[in-house]
């Protein structure tokens, strides 16, 4: 595998409706390579306005590791999976890593490619 820096990568945030469906989606993206590991985070709170109202709602986080150059890939499986009709999918670039982890990362995505 050719050499990698930790802006390689990228840890993605999604938010889901509840536990069953974050699993449902993080399942999908890791048995498709499209990315290493997904962290399920329960008891989010999300306050926001959507179409003139705010909303106070409970949600699930999900953190996705990937590369870099998976994320359109991502997004695009996670838009057309999501229960949401405007889902968040944002992506931030890693600033530093555990080398060992990073590799792994790698290797677990290596056979997707845009």
């Amino acid at each position: 595998m050719a050499p990698f820096k930790p802006s390689d990568f990228v840890v993605v945030f999604m938010t889901a409706p509840e536990s069953e469906t974050a699993a449902r989606l993080a399942r999908t993206l890791v048995e498709e390579g499209l990315v290493a590991c997904v962290n399920i985070v329960p008891g989010l709170r999300s306050l926001y306005f959507w179409e003139g109202k705010l909303c106070d709602e409970s949600e699930v986080l999900c953190l996705c590791k990937t590369r870099r150059e998976l994320f359109s890939a991502v997004r695009k499986r996670l838009v057309s999976l999501h229960p949401y009709s405007v889902p968040e999918i944002v992506a931030v670039p890693l600033a530093e890593g555990n080398a060992p982890y990073l590799e792994w990362v790698a290797r677990s995505t290596a056979t997707k490619i845009e």
